[in-house]
């Protein structure tokens, strides 16, 4: 007979503890601890239909016969430059992100797309009139697209023997529950079995699973940090709801890399990929307008122009603000201390806001040069050119360093019919500027850069 005990976890970070506590030692979270109950049982603890489990042993690694794996194409070209190159058999991908973002509208379209693959939907959170309704609001068809309503592990493992499908998709795995452990679903140890459990069915049948996943308020996926471990690819689905963009970021994948960024429109009949978000992150015209330069970013393989904006006022206020969106708060404090002390520029009695526009969020650190040229040019009330842009990393000694991938940049730049553009200086030299019809003008320090942009 199976033996029960009574446990507190942490529905935070997962640590378990005999007795309730109101502060939880490891993640400092407050009121977290759930009581649960933990049965031991020396029997299997979940069954999974259909498949048969082969006991493995250990073989030599040159006696591994490997074959090029055929990835299954999502029909949708941004997540699979995500994905690097689509979903590979087997493989278990987690999407994250906020409520209301469009996690499920994006996973359904992409099934409703693939055409000539049995796809199953299996919603724990709305029933199959609602998903329908979806459907006929996304106005895509796909006749082999089986859905259902279950949080039931065992009943999923059931449906996936009986309709054989090509892709599962499970929505959301904070939904789901086994019987084999006794608490509710969404507690760290259903979500960390469930999770567990479907990972074993991937890797034993070779069909693809794609999980959706709730965020808590600090926007790390919901449930025990083990869950981001035993999937293979972890991707985030963020973006501002007053804005129309969204973007897919790959946090962890083990089948590409982890630097790609896809971007998506939101619409009222589902969401359209952008396949050249330049044109779109850019503004119609800020000719005469002061505190805009043009940046040239790379996220991943894919380099796009974005919109910096700087505005530099009197502090009303003793204490000076200092406020950005989009861009590393940190970094800019950093900027704005290179601009006190290498350009000889008095901002720190000023209020500083910087906006990458478009309302996304940009890591690159060749940026650097276009958010001290937006803010110089609001402090200075000049506007840049609107037919050139920057690109440059800016150092703690006002050195402009070279930037990767600089070639990319320029081809995209000049693609958009920018006709100048300021790079770093050691870029030159790697260059062939036979083929290119935009001027570059290339600078070493910032002040050579502000001698050029506002001339």
């Amino acid at each position: 007979m199976a033996k029960t005990k009574s446990v507190y976890i942490c529905q935070n970070c997962g640590v378990d503890s005999p007795k309730w506590i109101g502060k939880c030692p490891s993640c400092g979270e407050w009121n977290s601890y759930v009581e649960e109950i933990i049965s031991k049982d020396t029997s299997p603890k979940i069954h999974i239909a259909g498949i048969q489990l082969v006991k493995q042993k250990p073989i030599l690694i040159s006696d591994v016969i490997t074959t090029e794996e055929t990835r299954i194409d999502t029909s949708c070209n941004e997540l699979n430059r995500v994905l690097g190159g689509g979903l590979v058999p087997g493989s278990l991908v987690l999407i994250g992100g906020e409520p209301g973002i469009g996690k499920s509208t994006l996973v359904l379209q992409v099934v409703l797309n693939m055409k000539g693959k049995r796809t199953l939907y299996i919603s724990g959170e709305e029933s199959v009139t609602q998903l329908k309704m979806r459907a006929e609001r996304l106005k895509f068809q796909n006749p082999d697209c089986y859905i259902v309503s279950e949080t039931s592990l065992e009943q999923i493992f059931v449906h996936v023997q009986n309709i054989q499908p090509d892709v599962v998709i499970v929505d959301s795995i904070q939904t789901m529950a086994t019987d084999t452990i006794e608490s509710s679903p969404g507690s760290v140890s259903q979500v960390r079995e469930c999770a567990a459990a479907i990972l074993k069915f991937c890797k034993t049948s070779a069909i693809p699973v794609l999980l959706i996943g709730h965020i808590n308020k600090e926007g790390s996926i919901a449930g025990p940090k083990v869950l981001e471990h035993i999937v293979d690819t972890v991707l985030q689905f963020e973006g501002d709801q007053h804005y129309m963009y969204r973007i897919l970021r790959s946090i962890k994948n083990r089948f590409g890399s982890t630097s790609e960024m896809g971007i998506f429109e939101m619409q009222q009949n589902g969401l359209r990929e952008v396949s050249n978000p330049s044109e779109l992150l850019l503004s119609q015209n800020h000719e005469g307008l002061s505190g805009v330069a043009i940046a040239s970013a790379i996220e991943g393989i894919r380099p796009f122009l974005i919109e910096v904006q700087g505005l530099v006022s009197s502090a009303a206020y003793g204490t000076p603000q200092r406020s950005s969106t989009g861009f590393d708060l940190r970094r800019l404090n950093m900027l704005l201390a290179v601009l006190e002390k290498r350009a000889g520029f008095k901002i720190a009695q000023k209020d500083v806001f910087l906006n990458i526009a478009g309302g996304i969020k940009v890591n690159d650190p060749a940026i650097d040069l276009a958010v001290i040229s937006a803010i110089l040019s609001s402090n200075v009330d000049i506007a840049i050119a609107k037919h050139v842009c920057v690109a440059g990393e800016v150092g703690l000694s006002g050195e402009i360093r070279p930037i990767n991938r600089i070639e990319q940049r320029i081809l995209e730049a000049e693609k958009l019919g920018f006709e100048k553009m300021i790079i770093p200086d050691f870029n030159l030299k790697s260059l062939n500027l036979s083929k290119l019809n935009i001027q570059l003008v290339q600078v070493k320090k910032v002040e050579e850069a502000f001698r050029v942009l506002f001339k």
